[in-house]
C-alpha cells in the first residue's frame, strides 16, 4: 500500500489537493491511504513513512524545504512534490531530489503527470538495492539513492544522497548490477541520469552541486539519454 502525505496549512488548498489525489488514486486503481498535516513538524513527529509527500513550501512558521532536508538527513526516501505560489524556490527543490515543483493553482492534469512519476519512482526504486562490502562490513545501498560512481586510485567510490561508500571492483561489473537509469558517461564515471540537472561541454551537473565528466565519444548518447529523462518529467 502506498502512503501519501499532504502538508498544507491553507484549508482550501489542502482540501483541493486531497480531492485531486483521491481522484488520481481512484483512476489509477491504487491501493493507498492519505495523511493530512497542516504543519511539517507534525508530519515529522507522526513517524509516518510516506512514499509520496505533497508539501507546501511556506507553512505556518516553517519552510517546507527545511522539513524535506531534515527528512533526507534522517534517511527518508520519500518522493517530494513541492506545491507553492513562490517561483524562487524551484532550484532548491531539486537539491532535495524533489520529483517536481508545481505552482498554485494546481491543475489536476499536471498533478496527475507528476504523481505518475512519483509513484513510478516509489514503486520501482524503493525495493531495488545492492549489497557492497566496505571494509569488514556489508552495506545495503538503494539504487535510487546513488548519484554517481567513480573509479579512483583502484577503488570504486559510490556517491549517494546520504554519503560516500568505498569498495573494490570495476565500473563494468558494478554497472551490471544496476538498472537502466544509470549511464556510463566516461571511463571513470557512471551516473544516475535522474539526478542530472544540466550539461556544459564535457561536464554534467548533478543535484547538490556534484559534477562528472562526459567522454567526447559519449556526449551524443548522453544528450539522447538526458532528453529521454527530461521528457519523462515534463509537466
Amino acid at each position: 500500500m502506498l502512503r501519501f502525505a499532504i502538508c498544507e496549512d491553507e484549508l482550501y488548498f489542502a482540501r483541493d489537493l486531497k480531492r485531486m489525489t483521491e481522484s488520481y488514486i481512484d483512476k489509477r486503481a491504487l491501493e493507498a491511504e492519505i495523511f493530512m498535516f497542516s504543519r511539517g513538524r507534525d508530519f515529522l513527529d507522526s513517524g509516518i513513512k510516506a512514499d509520496i509527500v505533497l508539501m507546501d513550501i511556506v507553512l505556518s512558521g516553517e519552510n517546507g524545504m527545511d522539513i524535506a532536508e531534515n527528512m533526507r538527513d534522517l534517511g527518508s526516501s520519500s518522493q517530494f512534490i513541492f506545491i507553492t505560489a513562490y517561483k524562487e524556490y524551484a532550484f532548491r527543490a531539486f537539491d532535495v531530489d524533489a520529483v517536481w515543483y508545481l505552482l498554485k493553482p494546481v491543475d489536476a492534469g499536471k498533478l496527475y503527470v507528476v504523481l505518475d512519476k512519483a509513484v513510478g519512482r516509489a514503486v520501482s526504486g524503493c525495493g531495488k538495492s545492492i549489497l557492497i562490502t566496505e571494509g569488514e562490513e556489508t552495506v545495503r545501498i538503494y539504487m535510487k539513492d546513488i548519484l554517481y560512481c567513480e573509479v579512483f586510485d583502484h577503488e570504486l567510490l559510490i556517491h549517494t544522497i546520504t554519503g560516500r561508500y568505498r569498495t573494490f571492483g570495476t565500473l563494468d561489473s558494478f554497472q551490471k548490477k544496476l538498472d537502466g537509469r544509470f549511464f556510463r558517461c566516461h571511463r571513470s564515471y557512471l551516473v544516475n541520469m535522474d539526478y542530472v540537472i544540466d550539461k556544459e561541454d564535457e561536464t554534467a551537473y548533478l543535484t547538490g552541486g556534484k559534477k562528472v565528466l562526459i567522454a567526447r565519444r559519449r556526449r551524443q548518447e548522453f544528450m539522447h539519454r538526458l532528453l529521454e529523462t527530461c521528457q519523462r518529467g515534463v509537466v
